[in-house]
């Protein structure tokens, strides 16, 4: 199959430039870690988190002000350098997609609760089970692979990867449970687990509880957002739109906001949505 990676083209219409993050490094003291984060941040909208495990978030402003913000993130003079080299999504926004900046200190950049967490080894970004997005349209081909959405439901029912298996998450541990239920058929039959999600955080840090369970992993680098970044005529792999946790709701393989609303997107009737919508409504009205 012949591999385009032609970036998306940009929404003419887009005024803003949303751009996604994260880096899992150590950090010694988050709260000066994000107050030094918080003024870089200065003129942009967004929500970023900081922990001793590192950094992760999103922000939106002019194309000049994200990219100024981009570079100094990766500067000397931010946590040593540790940022440099950290991979941004970006997409064209003609919904601001945040009404302010929040940088929040907590625990974990992402919070999942996985079993024996605390024993499993680091996220590693760099390590040899990140496939690019050529090389995962290729995978993409193969009849041997799990390919593993590692999203919310509502999420992989507004769009997923041709082939993908559904875990039916309304919360983290229905995907935990439906990997211990699934592990020894997938190990008996010798099949590996690719996994994809959003921007690649979630996979990071779920890889490692993944192989502890003794499955050969790999994933998408970047996520979903990176591969319809880099790779043109998405359509035959990925099929709808792509969840999006601000404003905009949804993008279309093309990173162009779509028409969908909070209500297309979650299910009043499933408790483990309804809450999402109530919220999603609260949000509109700011």
């Amino acid at each position: 199959m012949p591999i385009d990676t032609t970036a998306a083209g940009p929404d003419p219409a887009a005024a803003l430039l949303h751009s996604a993050f994260y880096r899992f490094t150590p950090l010694s003291d988050p709260p000066a870690a994000a107050a030094l984060v918080r003024g870089l941040a200065q003129g942009l909208f967004g929500s970023i988190t900081v922990a001793a495990e590192g950094i992760n978030g999103a922000v939106s402003g002019t194309p000049a002000a994200v990219r100024a913000f981009e570079a100094a993130l990766q500067g000397d003079a931010v946590f040593g350098g540790a940022l440099r080299g950290m991979v941004f999504k970006h997409s064209g926004c003609v919904t601001p997609p945040f009404a302010r900046l929040k940088v929040l200190v907590k625990p974990e950049i992402v919070a999942l609760g996985l079993p024996g967490a605390e024993a499993l080894p680091p996220p590693d970004e760099a390590d040899a089970s990140h496939l690019s997005p050529a090389a995962w349209r290729e995978l993409l081909a193969r009849d041997d692979v799990v390919l593993l959405d590692n999203r919310n439901h509502f999420e992989f029912r507004l769009g997923h990867f041709r082939g993908a298996a559904d875990p039916q998450v309304r919360h983290f541990r229905d995907f935990v449970a439906y990997v211990q239920q699934q592990a020894p058929a997938w190990r008996e039959a010798g099949r590996p687990v690719a996994m994809y999600c959003t921007g690649g955080v979630r996979c990071d840090k779920t890889a490692p509880w993944l192989r502890s369970l003794g499955l050969d992993v790999m994933q998408l680098e970047g996520g979903i957002l990176n591969y319809l970044q880099q790779v043109d005529g998405p359509g035959r792999d990925w099929l709808g739109d792509c969840f999006v946790f601000d404003k905009r709701i949804a993008l279309d393989a093309a990173l162009h906001e779509t028409p969908a609303t909070a209500e297309d997107v979650f299910d009043e009737s499933d408790p483990g949505e309804a809450w999402r919508l109530a919220r999603a409504r609260r949000l509109d009205a700011f």
